[in-house]
């Protein structure tokens, strides 16, 4: 059937709810705006209240009739060469919950690059899985991971046959990208399920310059973050299923166990616009956002003490299979300045936010949306930071392990110790104990510590120096880390 990619039907269904004046006596409370606080009113925009409806009962009628919803899904797997999508409002820290459930379960395994992000984490807790790592490319030169390769997981499939399938991050925060169409053949080979959790991915169908989608690649679920480098809202979030390996209804009830029973509309249209946009114009947006990232690469190659890391950096045997240029990652080692630092000084000075940032790096992430003018200020911001480094200089300095001395043993499944009794211990006293919560550096995200890991002494004089440093560690029981909360002995 060939679909109208002209319609989006969240959009339009707005439209028509305000053409006929409806008026509803559900929630949202604030009716239209009409009882917002002024104040809000006049931050916020009216706009934000008035496409703030119910979905059910409001933009569409109480039995979904008009089935707005389902026609936008239909839309969107149509221009991404996908079976079914569905929308979360959740984000894909929900999506990927949801796409994990579909494929295993309590008492099962599940292959899972050590790289993943946070909310893969918290879905092996709520789900009880037994996570099967598989060590990620690891960059010990520039103290990066990169996905794991094909051969890892086949290897780590070799050791666990029962395992129910595979999760990969594709591409990672820093822009590179796994082999998915040979991942996928690993899988596929002993009949198991890929899921590739490709939240930074949302712009890849449409350009043919970029790193290939996992749709396109064969994966069977693909969660994709709308809102990180598309035109989405914040929570913006779609997965996609093909295939006969997972039962979309199965996968769907996954989703309405996690989800909202509220979904906020305004998410569902900033998703259903994205897709309508990029259809339309994807090529020449993101082809013009592409020349714009290697014109500002090139122009940052050429400031002091900055190195712009790129394909020649990430690709290559043992390391990515491809790249995307978009996240500009700079490597300001050569200032002796930390990208905490750096990045502290840019919002202070330039009100410049810059996306990633660790002990020698930052990150400026380019989408369709930016121009000579916000890459023009980076720049100025840029230059201006390379001429105060002597000002930045000195402070302690991040203590990072080898990344062999970054792992550590999975003792307990990461629910168990997650739910067990636990106690607060000195860090100073924590080696050798079994973690009872995530310890995750923010951004990108990716912990450091499981529930259930033994934690050793690199990976807490790791933490504490990069807490001293600057590091954000938001899910620690205590963020300064004096101390670290732990399975309890007897248990």
């Amino acid at each position: 059937m060939v679909m109208n990619h002209d319609e989006a039907p969240v959009l339009d269904a707005l439209a028509e709810y305000h053409a006929a004046e409806r008026l509803g006596f559900t929630p949202p409370g604030h009716k239209q705006a009409r009882g917002a606080d002024p104040r809000a009113r006049a931050v916020l925009g009216d706009a934000v209240f008035y496409g703030d409806v119910l979905a059910n009962g409001g933009l569409d009628d109480r039995l979904t009739r008009g089935r707005v919803l389902k026609r936008a899904e239909a839309l969107m797997a149509d221009a991404v060469h996908a079976e079914h999508t569905f929308f979360s409002t959740c984000g894909s820290s929900l999506s990927v919950k949801a796409a994990m459930l579909a494929v295993t379960c309590t008492g099962r395994s599940l292959l899972v690059g050590r790289d993943a992000h946070k909310s893969v984490i918290a879905g092996l807790i709520l789900s009880g899985v037994e996570p099967v790592w598989v060590e990620p490319a690891w960059d010990a030169e520039r103290h990066l991971a990169h996905a794991p390769t094909p051969a890892a997981f086949d290897d780590a499939f070799t050791r666990h046959p029962d395992a129910d399938g595979a999760l990969v991050t594709s591409p990672t925060p820093y822009g590179s990208a796994a082999d998915l169409a040979a991942l996928a053949e690993v899988c596929h080979r002993r009949a198991k399920p890929l899921i590739v959790d490709e939240a930074w991915g949302a712009h890849l169908p449409f350009h043919e310059q970029l790193p290939s989608w996992a749709m396109d690649a064969g994966a069977d679920i693909c969660v994709t973050s709308i809102h990180k480098m598309g035109s989405g809202l914040e929570q913006g979030s779609v997965f996609h299923l093909q295939g006969d390996r997972i039962d979309v209804a199965e996968l769907a009830s996954r989703a309405d166990l996690l989800g909202t029973t509220s979904p906020n509309v305004l998410i569902y249209a900033g998703i259903d616009a994205w897709r309508r946009q990029m259809i339309q114009h994807g090529t020449d947006l993101i082809g013009r956002a592409l020349e714009l990232a290697a014109r500002t690469r090139t122009a940052i190659e050429g400031i002091d003490g900055f190195h712009v890391n790129d394909r020649d950096d990430f690709c290559g045997p043992g390391r990515a299979a491809d790249f995307d240029p978009l996240p500009v990652v700079m490597d300001i080692g050569a200032l002796n300045v930390t990208g905490y630092r750096a990045a502290d000084w840019l919002r202070t000075h330039h009100r410049v936010d810059t996306h990633l940032f660790d002990h020698r790096r930052i990150s400026a992430q380019i989408t369709h949306a930016d121009d000579e003018a916000t890459t023009g200020r980076l720049l100025t911001a840029l230059r201006d930071l390379a001429a105060h480094a002597d000002e930045l200089r000195g402070g302690p300095e991040v203590a990072v392990p080898s990344p062999t001395g970054l792992r550590m043993e999975q003792a307990m499944l990461p629910r168990d110790a997650y739910f067990n009794r636990h106690t607060d211990v000195p860090t100073s006293q924590a080696a050798g104990r079994i973690a009872a919560e995530m310890i995750t550096p923010y951004p990108p995200g990716i912990p450091v510590v499981v529930p259930g890991e033994r934690l050793t002494a690199p990976v807490l004089r790791y933490l504490t120096t990069g807490v001293a440093a600057g590091m954000h560690l938001p899910d620690a029981a205590d963020s300064r880390l004096d101390t670290v909360r732990v399975v309890a002995e007897a248990a």
